[in-house]
């Protein structure tokens, strides 16, 4: 005896039902055939056009001279919109209003959801919006974050900023970190000041190092010629008076020269302290002996006596 049978149900039914489920899907799949056949072709037509639209906004974007970023952007959510158009389109083709209508709630409750918990993407990607059209920084701007990151930026986009170090390596910075934190942009000013500190001995003349120092900054080859050299003396160490030496020098995307206008800075002060006979000392200490202090070494040795009896000569 079937299991059907034994349960109770008649299998004859349960056949003929499944049998008319079946033929009432073939009619429908048969019946909207037309409309299948019309909403692919919308699909593959709302594909073709929104990867055309990209290329050809893009490129339309960067010939008027539109940020690279902003040009990329924009031209992202084109190809978006005629996307989601395109899905519209297909779905009302095939009379799937209310389905249109139950995805369009759907992605609004999952909008919802997936904002509460993903805050940081989202705040990314706002920060990224807002970058994109202010401009605080472009590609190939040099600048410092907060946590100390300097480079220049090699890419800008809508979750995170790329800068390539001085050393090599690439860091990647969330956009939020710089919208909502301060930075510094070291190429908007189009100039940068390179300072070199240094120190000279108590016995030399100030007047005549500082004359020197400066001298000797006039014919760097990365120095700006429009603003001259500084000398700021800064206070009195252990074992020299110290001082910072101020050099300006061109800073842009093109032209960085921030780092060998350091080195050439550091050879050429020394060199020019050489020639003059200019002291740079290095730490100095004195030693001072005795319980009670001022006492030299000489007079502390004198009277001790040995392991071996013997004292120490006057």
């Amino acid at each position: 005896m079937r299991l059907a049978e034994i349960l109770g149900y008649d299998t004859q039914k349960i056949f003929e039902k499944i049998t008319e489920k079946l033929q009432a899907w073939g009619d429908a799949a048969i019946d909207n055939l037309p409309n299948l056949v019309l909403a692919i072709i919308i699909m593959t037509i709302s594909i073709f056009s929104a990867n055309k639209l990209k290329k050809y906004s893009h490129k339309y974007l960067n010939k008027v001279k539109i940020n690279p970023t902003i040009s990329r952007f924009l031209s992202q959510i084109i190809f978006l919109a005629v996307l989601v158009l395109g899905i519209m389109l297909s779905l009302s083709a095939m009379e799937l209003t209310k389905t249109v209508s139950s995805i369009l709630a759907g992605l609004g409750i999952m909008g919802l959801a997936l904002g509460f918990a993903f805050q940081d993407t989202a705040a990314n990607f706002m920060s990224g919006v807002f970058i994109t059209f202010n401009q605080p920084y472009k590609i190939g701007d040099v600048i410092q974050t907060k946590d100390g990151h300097e480079g220049k930026v090699i890419d800008v986009n809508l979750r995170v900023t790329k800068i390539r170090t001085y050393n090599g390596p690439i860091v990647h910075v969330p956009n939020r970190m710089l919208f909502q934190e301060y930075f510094i942009n070291f190429t908007e000013e189009g100039r940068r000041r390179v300072q070199i500190d240094c120190g000279i001995s108590y016995g030399e003349d100030l007047e005549h190092v500082q004359e020197v120092a400066l001298s000797a900054m006039e014919d760097l080859p990365s120095r700006l010629k429009s603003e001259d050299p500084s000398i700021f003396w800064t206070g009195f160490g252990d074992s020299s008076i110290n001082f910072t030496l101020n050099v300006w020098v061109k800073f842009s995307t093109d032209e960085i020269n921030f780092i060998p206008a350091r080195n050439e800075a550091i050879l050429a002060l020394k060199k020019a302290f050489d020639k003059e006979d200019i002291t740079i000392p290095f730490p100095i200490r004195t030693l001072d002996f005795g319980i009670k202090g001022g006492v030299t070494m000489s007079e502390e040795m004198q009277g001790l006596t040995f392991g071996n009896g013997n004292k120490t000569a006057d």
